[in-house]
């Protein structure tokens, strides 16, 4: 039996026991690459107006209106106190579901959706180094010469945050 994937069909036999496979959204922010688990993701869109909000978290960038539905946008090198580049062509919203709510993530570039075996993904222990909590972080996938940092969608903000988050898109 063979399951469409990626790059054409693909083997479901032990050795690529679906289970033993991640898919994640790959994206660049602020030069470093990152992962999204692909349930985590709901789409992703160019970069459109965004409308500020007054007295909203730092890290937020404002709201944009999707399809009706207002979300709110976070700057994800700002959340993760990274260096913010400037809005290019590339600059993509990534829509996700955090914590029963949707939002929007500003990152620089998706680049792909990668399948990796889940022995390729190593615990994130400790983070220090690249200026992230390691709360945030769900793992490190190591993908040919390639760190991929795999965020915890549902980790990166507080609760206080989400509440937050959740009143930005009431409002």
């Amino acid at each position: 039996m063979t399951v469409s994937g990626l790059g054409g069909a693909v083997s479901t036999a032990a050795e690529d026991n679906a289970a033993d496979i991640k898919q994640l959204v790959i994206f660049e922010l602020a030069g470093g690459i990152y992962g999204l688990d692909i349930q985590s993701v709901r789409e992703i869109n160019r970069l459109i107006d965004v409308t500020p909000i007054p007295k909203a978290p730092d890290f937020v960038e404002g709201i944009i209106n999707l399809r009706g539905t207002i979300i709110p946008v976070v700057d994800l090198a700002m959340r993760f106190g990274l260096e913010t580049t400037a809005r290019s062509k590339d600059t993509r919203i990534v829509v996700i579901e955090s914590e029963g709510h949707t939002l929007g993530m500003k990152v620089d570039e998706v680049s792909e959706v990668l399948r990796i075996k889940t022995d390729e993904i190593d615990e994130a222990i400790n983070m220090t180094t690249t200026g992230i909590d390691a709360d945030f972080v769900e793992g490190v996938g190591k993908v040919d010469d390639r760190l991929i940092l795999i965020l915890n969608p549902d980790k990166l903000f507080s609760a206080e945050e989400h509440l937050e988050l959740a009143e930005i898109a009431v409002d």
